[in-house]
């Protein structure tokens, strides 16, 4: 793995590559940052170059103004876009994988930076804007982000875990794994006060563009766990993908399932790449 850093409008964002191969860039849920492909991204990088980011203004990648304002989904598309442009070599196309609200950013990137996208998978996008009862959730959001600042981030989260239903592994105890996984848990936990109040009412409340990501569906798949069944992440992503008439492919796990169950998530989703280049040669 190398590392670098790459200058986008009003940041400064830290990058991990790994392998060689068509690029691959990984998205992390809001919170999240390069860290947390660990469990599968050398066995993905026996087949891509694996690109993994911390998002804006979280973990290692340092916003110009430290000044808090309200996340904004076309802004972390933006700088997806910048990436690839930069990491793609010239004439080729590159895969995205969001995970939650990274998915939202890979529907946002997809709608709006086509070009150049041979797929996007998107695993369970939160934009609850979607759903006939969106008005109910976004005002449990607003809940949480009132917690937030009455209570704490634990509040906030235990508030937010319950009202989506999402059942997902603890993060690891520091003292019990290795120097770099103890690193990426503190680095989590660290982001969870602004990931609350500043970016999850702009994912939950996102609309994809619809009209434009019909345009392109055949670059899409919406996916979610097979044990997220009724939880609202899987809600959203299934009434996605009936609006744009695409199959809701199941993955391994839940909403986590990529620490759920690694090995077969990492297998799942290189099928799901493999069979997208392949028809498309």
């Amino acid at each position: 793995m190398r590392t670098e850093t790459f200058a986008v409008p009003g940041a400064t964002l830290y990058v991990e590559i790994r392998g060689t191969g068509p690029v691959l860039l990984l998205l992390p849920g809001s919170g999240g940052d390069a860290g947390v492909f660990d469990p599968i991204a050398d066995a993905l990088a026996e087949h891509f170059t694996v690109v993994a980011a911390d998002p804006r203004g979280s973990s290692r990648s340092v916003l110009d103004n430290p000044e808090p304002v309200d996340a904004r989904v076309e802004e972390f598309s933006d700088d997806a876009h910048r990436l690839l442009e930069y990491l793609t070599p010239a004439g080729e196309d590159a895969y995205v994988v969001g995970l939650s609200g990274g998915a939202v950013i890979a529907l946002d990137l997809l709608a709006r930076h086509r070009e150049r996208l041979r797929l996007v998978l998107a695993h369970e996008p939160p934009c609850f804007a979607v759903l006939p009862d969106a008005a109910t959730h976004l005002a449990m959001v607003e809940e949480v982000v009132e917690l937030l600042h009455t209570e704490g981030p634990a509040a906030a989260g235990a508030r937010f875990t319950r009202g989506v239903g999402v059942t997902m592994k603890r993060l690891p105890d520091p003292a019990e794994v290795p120097a770099r996984t103890a690193e990426m848990v503190g680095r989590l936990m660290a982001n969870s006060v602004r990931m609350f109040a500043h970016e999850l009412r702009p994912i939950t409340s996102y609309r994809p563009d619809t009209a434009a990501l019909a345009a392109v569906a055949d670059r899409l798949a919406v996916a979610a766990g097979r044990e997220s069944r009724g939880q609202l992440p899987y809600r959203a992503a299934e009434t996605l993908a009936t609006e744009l008439h695409r199959p809701l492919l199941e993955f391994p796990g839940g909403h986590g399932g990529l620490r759920d169950a690694p090995a077969d998530f990492a297998r799942t989703l290189l099928e799901t790449l493999t069979a997208a280049g392949a028809a498309q040669h």
